[in-house]
């Protein structure tokens, strides 16, 4: 996948299952701070991307994790 579909599925995913506006997700926007996301939404965002990685997803990855094109950037080498 490239970043753009990542970026439209992570999207997707952020306005169907947490009820996040549209016009907040934007790559720069900070997850916790402008989209109000806490750790265990954090990694239930990351099991819902999971159809589209391929492989394990290591949990140290995401600890410098802080907008949503850092999601992008981290997700798109493990996608198939």
């Amino acid at each position: 996948m490239t970043k753009d579909e990542i970026y439209a599925k992570l999207k997707e995913t952020l306005v169907n299952d947490f009820d996040i506006e549209e016009a907040d997700i934007k790559p720069e926007a900070n997850i916790g701070v402008d989209l109000d996301l806490d750790s265990i939404d954090a990694v239930e965002l990351i099991v819902k991307m999971k159809p589209y990685i391929d492989g394990k997803i290591e949990p140290e990855l995401f600890k410098s994790v802080k907008t949503v094109q850092d999601v992008v950037n981290i997700l798109e080498p493990l996608t198939k």
